[in-house]
């Protein structure tokens, strides 16, 4: 199927950094392009709507893999390095993101200038529950009693309305968007946006329904714990009120990384510390290339 790839640049021969949005499904073009422009005086920026995200929408049949979106990424990197006359990119991954991202410089790490990574998934089954005691912590009595039905692993047959449900509650008590009870702030790029349409929107949200219901249990299973040594610098981003992903577990994980790596804690962030400090996110990017 095809997927939309949008490719932005202020200069020529600037190297090439690719963007691998959250969710699975939540395809970012417009809030990429809101909030990190800047980005574009130092790098080709190339942002990418994953299969059946935003504009890449399409309805999923038959199994639907994490191999599958990683298989997706390298033939973008196998075609944009040599239109670009480059032998590495910039990866920078945010949480579903992130998974793509660590599993891609894994895979290739003679692909990876450096990899930097936002709201890191480290290990999903410890992320999912500190969310969901994060979530026990804020809730009301009438959400507290619906929370203590829930198995936080989401193997049960309401696995789904349950994962949504704790989301809903992690948001509402501000651990996912900094300050916020909810996303409307992230919602405005997408509305104001001359590149999507109102059926892009649409296709959006089913997209990510869908990539969730496809791609949940096999999310869950991820964990990077083992792996101490990478063959590219590692950079974590991280949100210092991150309660959506947690990062005091990126943090811990980050401490045991044996290979070159960068840490840097966003005191006003959460979730998203590419667009709640966008200014000091883009710097930190640009400042790589001095």
């Amino acid at each position: 199927m095809p997927q939309f790839v949008s490719i932005r640049a202020e200069k020529e021969k600037a190297p090439l950094l690719i963007y691998l949005h959250g969710g699975p499904g939540d395809a970012a073009f417009p809030l990429v392009m809101t909030y990190n422009t800047m980005l574009e005086q130092q790098f080709t920026v190339v942002i990418w709507e994953q299969r059946g995200a935003g504009k890449s929408y399409y309805k999923f049949d038959g199994p639907v893999t994490i191999d599958i979106f990683l298989n997706d990424l390298y033939t973008l990197v196998d075609y944009l390095l040599p239109r670009f006359h480059q032998s590495s990119v910039y990866l920078v991954g945010h949480s579903w993101g992130s998974i793509l991202g660590l599993r891609f410089v894994q895979a290739y790490p003679e692909l990876v200038h450096t990899y930097i990574g936002c709201g890191q998934v480290v290990n999903m089954k410890k992320s999912s529950k500190s969310a969901y005691e994060y979530a026990l912590a804020h809730a009301d009595k009438k959400d507290l009693e619906k929370l203590r039905r829930i198995d936080c692993s989401y193997q049960t047959d309401s696995w789904l309305n349950d994962l949504l449900f704790v989301t809903r509650q992690v948001v509402k008590h501000k651990g996912s968007l900094y300050g916020r009870t909810n996303y409307n702030n992230l919602a405005i790029p997408f509305l104001l946006s001359r590149y999507y349409t109102l059926a892009d929107l649409i296709r959006r949200q089913r997209g990510s329904l869908q990539a969730i219901q496809y791609l949940w249990q096999e999310v869950m299973q991820t964990n990077f714990e083992a792996q101490t040594q990478y063959g590219a610098p590692i950079i974590f981003i991280e949100g210092r009120y991150d309660n959506h992903v947690s990062s005091a577990l990126a943090k811990e994980y980050f401490d045991r990384i044996e290979t070159e790596k960068q840490f840097y804690w966003f005191e006003e962030s959460c979730h998203f510390p590419q667009w709640s400090e966008s200014d000091r996110f883009n710097k930190l990017i640009c400042n790589l290339l001095t």
